[in-house]
């Protein structure tokens, strides 16, 4: 009986995660695509503390690239990165997606304080090489 209760001990003692200290600060990534809207909530470091999707949210289809849908993904990863103590994000969104605009609503009314609001939107500056020209 008792190398039982100390196997089970030794199980619940390796499957303990560490909980570490978060500061007040962090960053909140959010990819908005025409098919899904990705968020990733970092600390200053860079360190993840939490993440949602509409797609994780339970959204399929074309649901799924709804401002709804991405504002609900943001309210489920706000609400765990304010539980482990965040209070002022920066925001980076990045795409073209419908979720861009919500999202950042979304984020205010969860109760974190936006410091700063970044479009990293990848531009380019001459693109791919053009077709040939037409002879006719």
């Amino acid at each position: 009986m008792e190398e039982k209760s100390q196997k089970s001990k030794v199980k619940s003692q390796k499957l303990r995660k560490k909980v570490q200290a978060i500061s007040s600060m962090g960053k909140i990534y959010i990819t908005a695509t025409f098919n899904n809207t990705l968020i990733t909530i970092t600390s200053d470091s860079g360190d993840t503390i939490s993440w949602s999707s509409s797609g994780a949210r339970g959204f399929k289809g074309t649901r799924r690239s709804t401002p709804y849908a991405a504002s609900l993904a943001v309210e489920d990863a706000a609400k765990r990165a304010i539980g482990r103590g965040l209070k002022t994000v920066e925001v980076y969104i990045k795409g073209p997606g419908a979720g861009r605009d919500s999202s950042l609503r979304a984020i205010k009314s969860a109760g974190l304080s936006i410091a700063q609001i970044a479009d990293i939107t990848p531009i380019p500056h001459n693109g791919p090489r053009a077709k040939k020209r037409r002879r006719v």
